[in-house]
């Protein structure tokens, strides 16, 4: 089995600050992989460091099977990395700059610039420091794509964009994953990896708290429970995460089933429905600390 990433017991401090601490991930080539975590959890640190941005602390980063630091330059050349916020020189014009970002692989073919820049509706005359935020987004999508890159590193790349590209932005990478691209994509919008990437990976505190298949992650033997109606759960074991509204009440259950149906027969009940929590709930419940 061949990897695109390879990351093994990746730490990355800054002087008396922890950026990472010992992470390990691998994702197979082809792969659509989700890496989860609020901001300031280390996302950001790992993918910098994977892309020999910054040089780690302990450990190693591995692209393609090369080392991230000592082969950066080789590494680049088939890697399209969209970072959270990119910096252009705001007096170039949107073809400028996209033409400079193709200079740097030793590429001139600009046919797929082209289909890119239309596809999002870019006017590549403008000069990039006219641009609102979420069209600067765009000239990053752009310019990350624009070298038919085998691997896309993507670090919060939807910020600014509006729902419609959004959509279509989604709409691309699913073309671009089928066609046997890996994708490697940081996000806190736990719906972005829930609907799109085949594994994830939950990163809190720098350290990574969880990896499955984004599959297996809400097959877990908690359900969700949620009615409209009233219903005494004081005595239920096994309850979690209970929120209560004017119509009645939700929460996760990890008992027996028997139970349950007993309770709920018993109560004053109008509708009710059961099923296996979303991604945002179980990413809460493995996020929070034993300690709150």
């Amino acid at each position: 089995m061949k990897y695109a990433i390879e990351i093994n017991n990746l730490t990355k401090t800054y002087g008396k600050h922890r950026g990472v601490e010992s992470v390990d991930l691998s994702v197979k080539e082809g792969e659509w992989f989700g890496f989860i975590g609020p901001n300031g959890a280390g996302k950001s640190t790992t993918i910098r460091t994977l892309l020999g941005l910054i040089k780690p602390t302990g450990g190693e980063t591995k692209v393609n099977g090369m080392d991230s630091w000592l082969m950066k330059d080789k590494i680049m050349k088939d890697v399209g990395y969209l970072p959270s916020e990119a910096i252009f020189y705001p007096e170039m014009t949107v073809k400028e700059t996209l033409d400079y970002a193709l200079s740097f692989f030793g590429n001139k073919d600009g046919r797929r610039q082209k289909e890119l820049c239309q596809r999002f509706q870019l006017d590549t005359k403008r000069k990039v420091g006219e641009l609102s935020y979420g069209n600067r987004k765009k000239v990053g999508i752009v310019s990350a794509l624009q070298h038919s890159p085998s691997l896309l590193i993507l670090d919060e790349p939807t910020g600014g964009l509006d729902p419609l590209m959004q959509r279509e932005f989604f709409n691309l990478l699913e073309e671009e994953h089928k066609n046997g691209k890996t994708i490697f994509m940081s996000s806190h919008i736990l719906s972005e990896i829930e609907h799109h990437a085949q594994t994830a990976a939950f990163i809190r505190d720098g350290k990574i708290i969880l990896k499955k298949e984004v599959s297996e992650l809400s097959k877990t033997s908690r359900r969700k429970v949620s009615l409209r109606g009233s219903l005494d759960i004081s005595g239920l074991q096994g309850v979690k995460e209970v929120v209560e509204n004017k119509d009645g009440i939700s929460f996760l259950y990890s008992g027996d089933s028997k139970v349950l149906l007993d309770v709920l027969s018993k109560g004053d009940i109008k509708d009710f429905t059961v099923t296996e929590p979303d991604l945002e709930e179980v990413f809460l419940h493995y996020y929070k600390r034993e300690d709150k």
